[in-house]
Parts: C-alpha cells; sequence; structure tokens
C-alpha cells in the first residue's frame, strides 16, 4: 500500500525527487524556469515539512511540502511547494493523498489557509487543487513562473 512519510528535503532521496520536478518542470518551461534549492530549514516543523510519497513496494515516486509564510488577513497560512509525481504513478490517487496529508500538517499548526501557485498548463494538478477545495485567489507572490493562485481557508 502506498505511503506518504516525512523526509529531510536535502536528503538523498527527496534530492533526486526534486531534480526530476525540476527537470519536468524546465520542459515545460524553457528560459523560464528558475527553481530554487530550498534549504532544510524551510521544511522542518512547525516552519513547515516535505513529504515522500511511497509506491506498494516502498519505491519513492512523488514529493511535496508545505512551508510558513507570513500570517495573511486570516491568520496563519501556508504554502503548498513542489507537488510532484513521477508519470508513471499518477492517476492512483497519490496526489490527492499527499495533499491531504499536507494539509493534516497545517492543520495541526493551526494554519488559517493553504496557499500555492502553479501554471495554467498544468491542468491535472489544477483539476487536483479545485476538486481538493481550493479556489482561485489574487496572487500573493510574484512567481514568474506562475500563472494562478489558489487559496483554501482551513
Amino acid at each position: 500500500m502506498a505511503s506518504v512519510q516525512p523526509i529531510p528535503v536535502d536528503d538523498p532521496i527527496a534530492r533526486g525527487l526534486l531534480a526530476d520536478y525540476v527537470a519536468m518542470r524546465a520542459e515545460g518551461f524553457p528560459g523560464q524556469y528558475t527553481p530554487a534549492r530550498p534549504p532544510r530549514e524551510m521544511f522542518e516543523p512547525p516552519a513547515g515539512v516535505f513529504l515522500v510519497v511511497y509506491d506498494d513496494e516502498g519505491v519513492p515516486v512523488g514529493c511535496g511540502g508545505i512551508r510558513r509564510l507570513p500570517d495573511g488577513e486570516v491568520g496563519i497560512r501556508y504554502e503548498v511547494k513542489h507537488v510532484f509525481l513521477t508519470p508513471a504513478t499518477r492517476g492512483r490517487g497519490w496526489g490527492r493523498m499527499l495533499l491531504v496529508e499536507l494539509e493534516r500538517y497545517a492543520r495541526e499548526w493551526n494554519a488559517a489557509q493553504l496557499v500555492l501557485d502553479t501554471h495554467h498548463t498544468l491542468t491535472a494538478a489544477g483539476g487536483l487543487y479545485a476538486s481538493s477545495g481550493f479556489v482561485e485567489i489574487a496572487p500573493y507572490n510574484d512567481n514568474p513562473n506562475a500563472t494562478r493562485w489558489y487559496g483554501k481557508t482551513l
């Protein structure tokens, strides 16, 4: 059975998944995508958490995290970052499983809102976010790779 586990963002498993994520994003945004190598502290509780999705055989196949942002009008906010599943594993519900677990952490840390940014060409991701209760919001950052911003009140 697939599972989701926390892992340091600088662990070799996390770095490998993030490299795959960056490569996938760079293909879609040639010359535009400017990836960052997140510092460990960004995803250490309670500032955030980085999770890895393991398939039924224990192979790491996806990742995602949340990091705390400055409080907004509604209170404590966390941003969903680096949600990625390897192409062969998509459509199995593991992205939703990952989002549910990220939301659980945010709620545990008294978050009032989850936010995220994405690109309109990532239609499957947009569908996942919408079906998970996220709604379009005004831009909350100046990410040059984003064309859509979403929020979810917790």
